[in-house]
């Protein structure tokens, strides 16, 4: 394999973060776990599991999607928006309410 690029290890998003090894662990073991939920919830489908039981188990992997979100709201607010306030970037704001919309849908 070849040397990645920079350029090709940039996310699709304009903005990047510098996360704490702290913050970064927790995002991404709350994913694993997400993405272990939705791997057994496949597998339920697969063995024709009975709907009450899917849906359950659906209800607890939105449940876990929706504690990642407050989390990640959370560290957003308290690192990106507190900083961009400080620096006189008041069009953070806008952004926050923006996404804030989005998510209450």
């Amino acid at each position: 394999m070849g040397i990645i690029m920079e350029e090709e290890r940039k996310c699709c998003c304009q903005k990047t973060k510098e996360r704490s090894e702290k913050e970064y662990k927790d995002l991404i073991h709350r994913l694993n776990r997400i993405e272990g939920q939705i791997r057994g919830i496949k597998g339920m489908v697969e063995k024709n599991a009975y709907c009450t039981d899917i849906l359950v188990q659906v209800a607890a992997a939105n449940a876990a999607l929706n504690s990642f979100n407050k989390v990640l709201l959370a560290n957003h607010i308290k690192t990106c928006v507190m900083q961009d306030i400080r620096e006189g970037k008041e069009e953070t704001v806008d952004e926050l309410v923006a996404v804030l919309q989005k998510l209450m849908k």
